[in-house]
């Protein structure tokens, strides 16, 4: 175990390495290294029992990070995507992949049954790939989170169906459906005391004592204690780390908690990815190549047009749908042991198998290259007349708006932003990706609209054209660039100010437009090195003087910087 566990952390470090480089997704890297090391490849690492339990414990890790999160009032208001657009995707996209499967010479029983698993689709790759996108709380991502949540209850059900049907179980399927919800309902409950009676004392009596090990060990033990647990209910360990996050989503531990676990998240769920990757026998590709692609392109289209239309006729506009659909066309990793599972109980063909396997480990390789070109194939796809109507309605309300400040995300730093300038009876209009956010600012604020700031016909609606000042407050630079250049080809004249973390791309920014840059890092750093010099006695004016210059130099004295041990991540 040693070695195989050396020989793929070398491979990895080496292939992820280059994918960067090539600006390639790191998750596509780990499903290579899974391909070339496996047994079915090179045979430099050979089927293991400990891989598959740390690679599961990957998934266990994300989904806890990702149940952080999502607290339970916005779960609350997931609801009807989760039980509604979930439960429909399921049974419709199950339904027609099994009369696809009997069409290939499957049995009615089995094919409906790996239908139903041919339906889910990857949570590990789709919620990894939004996180890194900043899009877990756009609608589409949104859409795609609430379906997953739903899907992995029904990964549990239909494991728990295989020996049934396949008559190795003596309980029938209508009494294991109702005995998996209330396993599921009974954890619920149970995660729910702890994480209000008894986990708030833990955290406060380890705070307290000020130790970073034991915070990190009481991280652990909580995501290991909810997975282990789920399992020995029979359900999907994954749900359990889940609804354990979503739980602690509301604690003031919550940013700590994420930052402790997410080192192990990362290299865990790598090899996640790369025993999924050691599953596919290359060998098929070159004889059934072009019968496997037409498999996974079938699986692509069945999948994303079901989800596209369910979201449409839910009330969606045709971007959100599509995206949407894009994002859950790909087969999922519960796939993989349902198909293995039911080939131990022969209930279906090993060569059929192979080739799904094949099939949907081409779905998961290309989603990452989906969601990253959804917003272009959406755009294609259709030309959003809901979308064009709400950019009415926006651009309705603003009309009569002149000399305004237009502010783009609206985070922390806008909200603030805009409190100063409402304090001071200066208009301003905001826009920012989140719904959740835009629908709690909308209470108290008709000026905060929702949208993706990089689009010109979003900053026209919102009068680009008429504003005094524009403030790009994301707090992702390459958005904020793509921002920048929009709004110059839209209005030469405007100022723009930047918010940026740190110098980096201080340069490019000003090259691109920007009037003003202010890097986060830099300016705190100077706001404290000021109050340092008045608190040693120096005359204020002089204080003030030095900082002004600095600034006039662009931060040039700030520029510059030693790395530490503790500034990997930066």
């Amino acid at each position: 175990m040693f070695v195989s566990l050396l020989i793929i952390l070398v491979s990895s470090l080496v292939v992820i390495s280059l994918f960067r480089r090539l600006r390639l997704p790191p998750v596509l890297g780990y499903l290579c290294v899974g391909l070339i090391v496996g047994p079915k490849a090179f045979g430099w690492v050979n089927e293991s029992e400990a891989l598959p339990l740390l690679a599961e414990l990957g998934v266990v890790f994300l989904l806890f990070s990702l149940g952080l999160e999502f607290s339970l009032s916005k779960m609350i208001a997931l609801r009807r995507v989760v039980f509604g657009l979930g439960s429909l995707q399921v049974l419709i996209s199950a339904v027609l992949l099994g009369a696809v499967l009997m069409l290939l010479g499957m049995p009615a029983t089995p094919a409906f049954l790996l239908g139903g698993g041919l339906a889910l689709s990857s949570t590990a790759i789709v919620s990894k790939e939004l996180g890194s996108l900043g899009e877990i709380f756009s609608s589409h991502g949104q859409n795609a989170i609430g379906v997953l949540l739903f899907q992995d209850v029904v990964a549990v059900l239909l494991l728990t169906l295989v020996p049934v049907f396949a008559g190795t179980s003596d309980q029938v399927w209508y009494w294991a459906l109702p005995v998996t919800l209330g396993k599921t309902v009974a954890l619920f409950v149970g995660l729910s005391l702890a994480s209000r009676w008894l986990l708030p004392h833990l955290f406060h009596e380890v705070a307290a004592a000020r130790s970073a090990e034991l915070f990190v060990l009481l991280a652990l033990v909580i995501v290991l204690l909810a997975a282990g647990l789920t399992h020995l209910l029979g359900l999907s360990p994954a749900l359990g780390a889940f609804l354990a996050g979503m739980l602690l989503g509301e604690s003031h531990y919550r940013h700590q908690i994420e930052a402790d676990i997410r080192p192990f998240r990362d290299i865990l769920l790598g090899i996640f990815f790369i025993s999924i990757g050691m599953l596919i026998d290359l060998r098929l590709f070159a004889s059934h190549g072009l019968l496997i692609l037409g498999l996974a392109l079938g699986l692509l289209l069945i999948k994303g047009c079901v989800v596209a239309l369910l979201v449409k006729w839910r009330g969606s506009d045709n971007e959100t749908a599509w995206r949407s659909g894009l994002a859950l066309a790909q087969g999922g990793e519960f796939c993989f042991a349902l198909m293995a599972q039911m080939q131990q109980n022969k209930m279906m063909p090993a060569d059929l198998g192979g080739l799904l396997l094949a099939a949907t480990f081409c779905s998961m390789v290309v989603t990452p290259s989906l969601l990253r070109a959804a917003p272009r194939i959406a755009a294609r796809l259709h030309r959003k007349p809901n979308e064009e109507a709400k950019l009415e309605e926006i651009s309705a309300l603003n009309a009569g708006v002149q000399g305004h400040v237009v502010i783009c995300g609206y985070g922390r730093v806008g909200q603030s932003i805009g409190r100063v300038l409402r304090n001071n009876h200066q208009p301003y209009i905001a826009l920012d990706n989140d719904p959740v956010r835009v629908q709690e600012a909308a209470v108290d604020e008709s000026c905060v609209h929702y949208g993706d700031s990089h689009r010109g016909e979003l900053l026209v609606a919102v009068g680009l054209e008429r504003a005094k000042l524009l403030v790009i407050a994301v707090d992702q630079t390459d958005i904020a660039l793509t921002i920048l250049k929009e709004a110059r080809q839209l209005n030469s004249s405007v100022p723009i100010l930047v918010r940026t973390r740190d110098d980096s791309q201080l340069v490019e920014l000003k090259a691109a437009g920007a009037s003003e840059v202010v890097p986060e890092l830099l300016e705190s750093s100077l706001m404290l090195a000021s109050h340092a010099l008045i608190m040693l006695g120096f005359p204020a004016h002089q204080v003030q003087d030095r900082v002004d210059q600095v600034r006039q130099d662009r931060y040039r004295l700030l520029h510059g910087f030693y790395p530490g041990a503790e500034d990997a991540e930066s």
